[in-house]
């Protein structure tokens, strides 16, 4: 049920009795057929199975991935256990929304959303080629279309639309467009073809073509999150730093990529008349304790607890693995996500972080404003 602010609370004592109802009744009934719905949009940093159901190496389905789930069985998440969605989800006071590829998304279960995520996707076309089978982001809007009309044969399309606008989206894309296609290898095409600037701006103008997809497609509260700090993963320590420092030109790129996205965003909500979208500088949210981790309770931002090689960041995850006693301690997961330790202080800073995070607002001001309409 939804929380009255205290400005709602302070001004409805001085409302006659009638009015006091209908305020109260629009502010506590749940909207559009229980919470709101929540929509996952991007890569393996969101996808919670997708990929289970498709012939692809990005795959998260075997242990000792989930070994810290509720179930301590693999899901497709690419975590020790929950993932940012998940844990927004609980924020919202909703459960997990299912991948759209799972057959149990169905009948009412439809109403709580959809996470149409796929690991290795990116804002490019080309990005994760070596995946294989993956959905790509112009294969999550189709998808996000196609449930549209599963859920308007169940509620109608007016009802369907209504729960779409009051939905929470959540996109993560960009992170694989630079290490799975522009440094993938010493020579790529798209290095030949573009300098690290070049190509970062390319790539947020493209990123903008997906977001207006997105609005056009009913999206009105849209968390829009940028990279991590690239150059800072376990992967990169191992392959591309030298002496255990951040790798420069993946960490170039992140130092572009997230500025440039919240102008962009910044730009988009100018010309659409209102803050539909939310930018997220996760690269500033993992820095903090990826350059202090023991301000943050771990150990080390740099060893992953799931892996092999230096700083276990070669090659994947797997049963054969380096595997840490205590993931509350470790930053990183595997060679390339959090922990859900570093996951949940992702999410509390979308949550109630300042602008320097957030911008223009956290995720508990959007709840707070949405509960008075």
């Amino acid at each position: 049920m939804a929380k009255y602010s205290s400005f709602t609370t302070a001004a409805i004592t001085h409302l006659p009795l009638a009015v006091v109802l209908t305020v109260l009744l629009l502010v506590a009934v749940p909207k559009a057929h229980g919470a709101r719905a929540f929509f996952v949009f991007g890569d393996s940093l969101v996808d919670n199975g997708n990929n289970n159901y498709l012939i692809t190496d990005a795959r998260a389905d075997s242990p000792p991935y989930g070994i810290d789930y509720p179930t301590h069985r693999p899901t497709g998440r690419f975590s020790n256990g929950f993932n940012i969605p998940d844990l927004i989800s609980q924020k919202l006071g909703a459960e997990p929304t299912l991948p759209y590829l799972s057959p149990e998304l169905t009948g009412d279960k439809l109403l709580v959303g959809a996470n149409f995520a796929s690991a290795g996707i990116g804002i490019l076309n080309d990005t994760g080629i070596q995946f294989a089978s993956i959905i790509r982001i112009g294969q999550q809007l189709e998808n996000f279309q196609e449930y549209q009309s599963k859920v308007s044969a169940l509620i109608g399309p007016d009802q369907t639309q209504r729960l779409v606008n009051q939905a929470l989206v959540l996109i993560t894309l960009g992170g694989n467009d630079y290490v799975n296609n522009y440094f993938l290898a010493p020579v790529t095409a798209r290095r030949l073809q573009y300098t690290i600037p070049q190509f970062t701006k390319y790539i947020i103008s493209e990123y903008r073509k997906i977001l207006m997809n997105l609005y056009n497609l009913g999206a009105r509260r849209v968390l829009v999150t940028g990279s991590g700090p690239l150059g800072c993963v376990p992967s990169q320590l191992a392959l591309a730093a030298a002496n255990g420092e951040c790798a420069n030109e993946p960490q170039q790129a992140a130092a572009l990529y997230n500025p440039q996205l919240v102008q962009m965003i910044q730009s988009l909500n100018q010309e659409l008349g209102s803050d539909y979208f939310v930018a997220v500088n996760a690269m500033l949210m993992q820095n903090d304790f990826i350059s202090n981790p023991q301000a943050f309770g771990f150990i080390t931002s740099k060893v992953a607890c799931c892996g092999q090689g230096p700083y276990n960041g070669v090659g994947i995850c797997n049963p054969t693995s380096n595997l840490c006693d205590d993931r509350e301690i470790y930053v990183f997961w595997d060679p390339f996500h959090p922990t859900e330790r570093a996951n949940k202080i992702i999410v509390e800073t979308i949550y109630s972080g300042s602008e320097k995070y957030m911008h223009p607002m956290n995720l508990s001001t959007i709840m707070a404003l949405d509960s008075m309409i």
